[in-house]
């Protein structure tokens, strides 16, 4: 199929209207000083033929879109039907919210989004602060427990030696009472008597301090 360009003729713009006789005055009489009737008729046939090439052109124009529609009819046909239904309010709503309507809800979706991610940012960075918060206590308590383990191992320490004194005493003890049983009259049973309740609150308090020595064990402390 030939080009536009080479189907359309050459147009050529109208030629300049003819200027006024300047031989004509305004005491020539009542003439029209501008657009003689002779004049006028020399330039009909110039306009007339200027028409017959537009209008040529102008068909030209019609046949090669005649012709381009009917060898393209699918995609003529295609694109009428297409222009019919825009042109229709119910397509033309359809293709809107499907279009640009969905553009402004992904857009509002995107703002809800942004927004629940600034605050789930706040939410991190309270969490962050209070992380921080209770790291530092719990080392203040570490550090605390670790003061308290030494405070306790150290009183272990002495505990033990305390019930290592009691049950030197408690084997004196024994071995005093023996000697009293030695002894006859009432004061060596007297003595007896106060060296067995002696021992026997010895052997008491000694339990006692065991019983504290297993417990800072359970702690994990040894003593």
């Amino acid at each position: 199929m030939a080009t536009e360009s080479a189907s359309e003729p050459n147009l050529l713009p109208p030629p300049p209207l003819p200027s006024p006789d300047p031989s004509s005055s305004a005491g020539s009489g009542p003439k029209f000083p501008f657009w003689p009737l002779q004049q006028f008729q020399e330039f009909i046939p110039c306009v007339t033929s200027h028409y017959k090439v537009y209008e040529d052109a102008f068909v030209q124009k019609v046949k090669d879109n005649l012709m381009i529609a009917r060898e393209h009819p699918v995609e003529v046909g295609g694109t009428a039907v297409a222009a019919a239904l825009l042109l229709m309010r119910g397509p033309r709503r359809f293709l809107f919210r499907n279009t640009f309507g969905r553009f402004q809800d992904e857009e509002a979706r995107i703002v809800k989004l942004e927004g629940g991610l600034k605050e789930l940012n706040q939410s991190l960075d309270k969490l962050k602060k209070e992380n921080k918060n209770i790291i530092l206590r719990a080392s203040f308590g570490e550090e605390e427990l670790q003061r308290g383990r030494t405070k306790i191992r150290d009183a272990g320490h002495e505990i033990q030696r305390l019930s290592n004194s009691i049950y030197k005493i408690e084997s004196e003890a024994a071995d005093f009472m023996d000697d009293l049983r030695a002894l006859p009259g009432r004061n060596a049973i007297k003595l007896r008597a106060e060296v067995a309740s002696m021992a026997s609150d010895l052997k008491q308090q000694r339990h006692e301090l065991d019983k504290q020595i297993v417990k800072i064990a359970e702690y994990g402390i040894r003593v």
